[in-house]
């Protein structure tokens, strides 16, 4: 059985009462107007998905009423009922927007499958409006977590230059989230119902990259069996993310500059000129003036990229903001995997903020996530966290060094300990060291 709401309007009673009981049949839920005055206080009171109009009417045309239907509820489908099949009356209300146009008596068979796809494609683009809203909710500024005041510069930044087309340059570290700030720039401009795609062009070899981007022709290289589209194409009135721009081949720069001085490009072994019609956002980690002054980056396309440069801070300069990611994603996980944790230790937060976070946020999920895994308590606790974490002093605010005696001591001790749980006497045992050399060397390192 169906279900869904229809509307019937005609204003031959006869005709109304068999329509409704074919529909009603079917499992629908069925409303009756004999003219378009009653129709509109049923749309106006009900939520239905698809109107079974006449075209003649008595206070008015069925063609007409589409457009009214339209402009009210856009989701609304309408399905036209004519006694007399007329070419030019289908063309029209094809055109106003109709779904489809059938003919009484000859076209009855056809009624209840033509319904049935009307209210496919009345939910269909509910649902696609549903999905765009929550998209923009999810990639707007609101849900980026930070309130350190470099960070919220950088996102009032990013909050002006989004309403805009200008080509964004950001810049920063690995993990710091640029491809998050690409996404929220899109999500806020008047692009954000057209697609957002992301390249990494360090991911690519020259050839494959220009691919990637341009698209190419059928025969264009070895195995080019047919014309594909490139990214540009793509992504035509919405945002082209190119993430670590400097990793492309300087041959390759040069053609794209093209793209951004002239909004033209030509596919790989064409010769005709296609039109591009998409904002570039870019990022990078490297310092771009250093790699142009070494003859690594085009200077052109540099000045061309940095029209409007963003420099997101790396998660050591926001400490205040470590609490906050930390709890979402502490959240997340646990949701996730389904376990109860209420959040951390004052003593696990206090290692987390003493950490240099070379990784930076993406390193804090990634040990968020393993502590979540380990936990099999209601709060992250000291020993949820990696070892080289665990006895790193809380002052210590550069990473441990692999190839410092010290370090390697200190992590050592910390995992026998652990593996003793504690207890000293069996350690040093383990160890090969006296009772009192260990005491000392836990004091000397900070363990506990």
């Amino acid at each position: 059985m169906q279900s869904g709401n229809v509307l019937i309007v005609d204003d031959e009673a006869k005709l109304r009462s068999l329509l409704k009981r074919v529909i009603a049949l079917e499992g629908y839920a069925v409303f009756e107007a004999g003219d378009l005055r009653t129709a509109t206080r049923i749309i106006d009171r009900e939520d239905i998905e698809v109107v079974v109009c006449d075209v003649k009417l008595p206070d008015g045309n069925g063609l007409e009423f589409i457009k009214q239907l339209k402009t009210k509820t856009p989701f609304s489908e309408i399905i036209l009922l004519t006694a007399y099949g007329n070419i030019s009356d289908s063309v029209q209300a094809m055109k106003n927007g109709a779904f489809d146009y059938i003919t009484k008596g000859d076209d009855n068979e056809k009624l209840v499958p033509i319904l049935g796809h009307a209210i496919e494609k009345s939910r269909l683009q509910k649902r696609v409006q549903q999905l765009e809203q929550q998209v923009i909710h999810a990639f707007s500024f609101d849900n980026i977590i930070g309130e350190s005041p470099a960070f919220l510069k950088t996102i009032a930044l990013a909050h002006k230059v989004a309403a805009t087309s200008t080509t964004v340059l950001l810049l920063g570290e690995t993990g710091t989230g640029k491809e998050l700030f690409a996404k929220a720039i899109h999500a806020n401009s008047q692009r954000s119902g057209y697609p957002f795609l992301a390249l990494n062009c360090s991911a690519f070899s020259k050839d494959l990259l220009e691919s990637e981007i341009f698209g190419h022709k059928a025969g264009a290289f070895t195995g080019a069996m047919r014309d594909k589209k490139g990214l540009i194409e793509e992504a035509r009135g919405g945002t082209l993310f190119l993430d670590e721009i400097g990793e492309m081949n300087i041959d390759l720069q040069a053609k794209f500059l093209r793209v951004l001085e002239t909004n033209e490009f030509i596919k790989l072994g064409d010769t005709v000129l296609a039109q591009a019609d998409v904002r570039i956002i870019s990022a990078t980690n490297r310092d771009l003036q250093r790699d142009v002054a070494e003859g690594k980056f085009r200077e052109d396309l540099f000045y061309r990229l940095n029209v409007f440069n963003i420099e997101i801070p790396p998660l050591r300069e926001r400490k205040r903001d470590i609490p906050l990611l930390a709890r979402y994603f502490i959240g997340l996980f646990a949701e996730k995997m389904n376990k109860h944790i209420e959040g951390m230790s004052k003593e696990f937060l206090y290692y987390l903020e003493s950490q240099y976070w070379k990784g930076n946020i993406r390193e804090l999920k990634n040990v968020i996530e393993r502590a979540v895994i380990l936990s099999d308590h209601s709060m992250l606790s000291l020993e949820d966290l990696p070892f080289e974490m665990q006895v790193m002093p809380p002052d210590h605010h550069r990473p441990v060094s692999a190839f410092d005696l010290a370090s390697v001591e200190k992590l050592h001790i910390q995992r026998i300990l652990n593996y003793t749980k504690g207890n000293k006497a069996e350690a040093a045992r383990l160890l090969n060291i006296g009772l009192t050399t260990i005491y000392r060397k836990m004091d000397a390192y900070g363990l506990n």
